[in-house]
C-alpha cells in the first residue's frame, strides 16, 4: 500500500465571509491510499479556528509511515493512521476517509455497506449565504433558487436589515449561523426577533467562551440552538446537555467517519438534534460525509457547490436533494476534464 497526496486549492464562486474572517480561496489536501489497482480517495480541509493549517499536515505527511504489503485488519491502520495524524483531526479525517474508501472498493462493497447504514434515504441540504451587502442578497438568492432551505451567516451589526431584506426576496425557511458572533444580551434579543421569521435553527449564537451563558439562552429561544464550534468531538457532547438542542457534525474537526458515527449514537442517547456540515470542500469532503445523511435531522453539505473547480465528482445533487453516490466504496471519480490539467491528482 501506498501513501500519496496533492495539495490543491477551491476556488470560491463568490467570497466567503462569515463573521470571523473572509476568503476567496481554500487550500485543501487530498490523500490517497493506493494498492491493487484501487485507490481509496480523502480530503483534509483544516480550519484556522481549530489551529491546523496545510503546512502543519504538510510537514507531516512528510514524515515516513511504513504501510503494511496485505492489509488483513482495517482496526491496525485506523490505530496507525490516529498516531500518524499527531492530534491533527483533518488529517486524521482524510487517512481514515481514504481508508474506508480503499477497504469498501476492494472488498466491492459501499462504505454505507461497512458500516451497515441505511443508504436509501434522499433529503434536502440547506445552500450558504455568506455574509453579504443588501445589494447582493437578491443575485445570491436567485442562484440559490433549486434549493429548499437557504443558510443565512450573521454576526454582524447589521444582521436585522439582512433578515428583513432576504424577506422582502423569498419567504423559504431558513438557518442561521452566527459564527459565535453574538453576545448574552443580543443573542437574546435575536433569538425572540428570530421567532416569527420562519428560522428552523440558530447555529452557535455565542462565542465557546460563553457555554455557560448557553443555559440561559436556551430557556428564552424557541428556535433550536445547534453546537457546532462548541461540540468538536464526542467528548464534547456532554457538556453541551441542557446548553444546545443539538449539534453540527463535521468531519474536518472531529477527525473522521468511525468517530462522526460514535457522536450520532451518543446524540441520539441523549435526546440531541444531528446537523451535519462541512467546510468549503471538493465533493471527496461532501461525499464521505454524505454517507450518515440518514442520520441526520439536518442536512448543511453544500461546500462543493460554493466553489467552481471541484475536480471530483460523487454525491449528487437535484432540485436542492442529496442523494449518495451509486458505487463501490464511496462512489467518487475524478471528472474528466481535470485529469490531464492536474497530473497530481488521482
Amino acid at each position: 500500500m501506498v501513501l500519496k497526496y496533492a495539495t490543491y486549492r477551491l476556488k470560491c464562486i463568490h467570497p466567503f465571509k462569515i463573521s470571523r474572517s473572509s476568503n476567496s480561496y481554500y487550500d485543501r489536501i487530498f490523500v490517497y491510499l493506493e494498492q491493487d489497482g484501487l485507490v481509496g480517495r480523502g480530503e483534509a480541509a483544516p480550519s484556522e479556528r481549530y489551529n491546523e493549517s496545510v503546512p502543519q499536515i504538510l510537514d507531516l505527511l512528510r514524515n515516513e509511515i511504513i504501510l503494511p504489503k496485505n492489509v488483513i485488519d482495517i482496526e491496525e491502520l485506523v490505530i496507525l493512521f490516529t498516531d500518524y495524524s499527531q492530534g491533527i483531526k483533518a488529517l486524521r479525517s482524510a487517512l481514515i476517509s481514504a481508508l474506508y474508501d480503499w477497504w469498501a472498493q476492494k472488498n466491492e462493497i459501499a462504505v454505507t455497506d461497512y458500516f451497515q447504514l441505511e443508504k436509501t434515504s434522499e433529503k434536502p441540504t440547506s445552500f450558504t449565504i455568506a455574509i453579504s451587502e443588501e445589494t447582493e442578497l437578491e443575485k445570491k438568492i436567485k442562484e440559490a433558487e433549486q434549493f429548499q432551505i437557504l443558510k443565512i451567516k450573521l454576526g454582524t451589526d447589521r444582521d436585522k436589515e439582512i433578515i428583513n431584506a432576504i424577506r422582502v426576496i423569498t419567504d423559504k425557511p431558513i438557518r442561521i449561523d452566527a459564527n459565535e458572533g453574538w453576545n448574552l444580551d443580543v443573542a437574546m434579543e435575536m433569538c425572540k426577533w428570530l421567532a416569527d421569521k420562519n428560522v428552523e435553527l440558530i447555529e452557535q449564537p455565542m462565542s465557546v467562551k460563553n457555554i455557560e451563558q448557553m443555559s440561559e439562552l436556551i430557556k428564552v429561544s424557541t428556535v433550536p440552538l445547534i453546537a457546532d464550534e462548541n461540540c468538536k468531538t464526542s467528548d464534547d457532547i456532554e457538556n453541551i446537555i441542557g446548553k444546545f438542542d443539538g449539534i453540527n457534525i463535521k468531519l474536518a474537526k472531529c477527525g473522521g467517519l468511525d468517530e462522526a458515527l460514535k457522536m450520532v449514537k451518543l446524540a441520539k442517547a441523549n435526546r440531541l438534534k444531528i446537523m451535519l456540515g462541512c467546510m468549503i470542500e471538493s465533493s471527496i469532503g461532501i461525499t464521505t460525509i454524505g454517507q450518515l445523511i440518514p442520520q441526520a435531522d439536518y442536512i448543511d453539505l453544500d461546500g462543493n457547490l460554493l466553489i467552481d473547480n471541484d475536480p471530483y465528482s460523487g454525491l449528487e445533487i437535484k432540485g436542492g436533494v442529496l442523494k449518495l453516490a451509486v458505487g463501490k466504496g464511496l462512489g467518487l471519480s475524478l471528472r474528466n476534464n481535470y485529469i490531464d490539467q492536474n497530473n497530481k491528482l488521482i
